[in-house]
């Protein structure tokens, strides 16, 4: 658990979800949001149960997340399925992603934050994500973190790029 700028990350809990959804809902592509997935509450529940996800909270408030599940957890999840198809990593790898920060918080370094817990918490693994091609910023900030680009495929008309980092 860190605190700074009273921002405290720290794994979530059953307390988070309603937070964590907030934020999903309120980063959705019909709200300007970069989004390519809603997951309901019920899958962020089975990935809670999984693999630890972080949360970022200013007071009660969660102002960002960063959620993980192992493959099979998230497997069923179309795009996620699509990715997997084009480059699964290794026996022990898991899903990451998306890392989400309400807009107030952004840059300040915060999803590197939430990006550097969560490799704490799950040491010696590989992470695997993937980002809309058209996503810039996102490809960006996950090249600063060290993470390599390793493929690519085509969901829903959408390009996007598969990233992964070695644990």
């Amino acid at each position: 658990m860190g605190a700074s700028n009273d921002i405290e990350i720290d794994t979530a809990t059953e307390r988070d979800l309603d937070g964590i959804v907030a934020l999903q809902e309120a980063n959705q592509p019909e709200r300007g949001g970069t989004l390519s997935a809603r997951l309901s509450r019920g899958q962020i529940e089975a990935m809670l149960a999984d693999l630890p996800l972080i949360v970022a909270r200013r007071g009660v408030a969660i102002v960002g997340y960063l959620l993980a599940a192992s493959k099979p957890t998230v497997a069923g999840v179309p795009v996620i399925r699509a990715m997997l198809a084009g480059y699964a990593g290794g026996p022990g790898a898991y899903v990451y992603g998306p890392i989400v920060v309400a807009e107030a918080e952004r840059g300040r370094g915060l999803a590197q934050r939430l990006f550097e817990s969560l490799r704490t918490r799950l040491p010696g693994r590989d992470g695997i994500l993937f980002i809309r091609a058209d996503n810039s910023a996102s490809l960006r900030a996950h090249e600063k973190m060290g993470v390599v680009r390793r493929g690519t495929f085509r969901h829903n008309d959408h390009d996007y790029v598969v990233l992964s980092y070695e644990g």
